[in-house]
């Protein structure tokens, strides 16, 4: 099994993650890209800021990635950013290739909800209005 987690200060190249998870043993190769988006409910976002306790979010994505692997049967991948990021860059990607089309889009949610929920890593947002962490 593929299980691959990584913090990146640089762009996601997700054409390279979603190789790294391909096998022909698997049918189903799902990818989940969380992009910054420029308005959030009535707020404008000029620009985001990522911030993780970069040990322990490591420690936590490989514990998320290894369990959603054995229990669908599949590759993983996660790499989240981290740093100033601007609207429409991508700040998350989550893969996950397994035999069938139905266990990878299942797992590649479990992915994502798990990571949002469980893995230290903090999103401070700047627009017009100031600037704000989000919880």
């Amino acid at each position: 099994m593929v299980v691959r987690v990584a913090l990146s200060p640089e762009p996601i190249d997700v054409a390279a993650l979603q190789e790294l998870v391909r096998e022909t043993k698997y049918g189903g190769v799902v990818t989940f890209t969380g992009d910054v988006r420029s308005v959030t409910g009535d707020r404008f976002t000029n620009r985001l800021f990522y911030e993780a306790h970069e040990s322990m979010a490591l420690v936590q994505m490989r514990k998320i990635a290894e369990e959603e692997s054995a229990s669908f049967s599949g590759n993983v991948v996660i790499v989240h950013r981290i740093g100033e990021l601007q609207p429409g860059e991508t700040a998350v990607v989550c893969i996950a290739a397994c035999a069938h089309r139905a266990a990878a889009f299942d797992c590649c949610r479990n992915l994502i909800d798990r990571i949002k929920a469980d893995v230290p890593i903090w999103k401070k947002e700047f627009g017009p209005s100031g600037e704000e962490w989000i919880s």
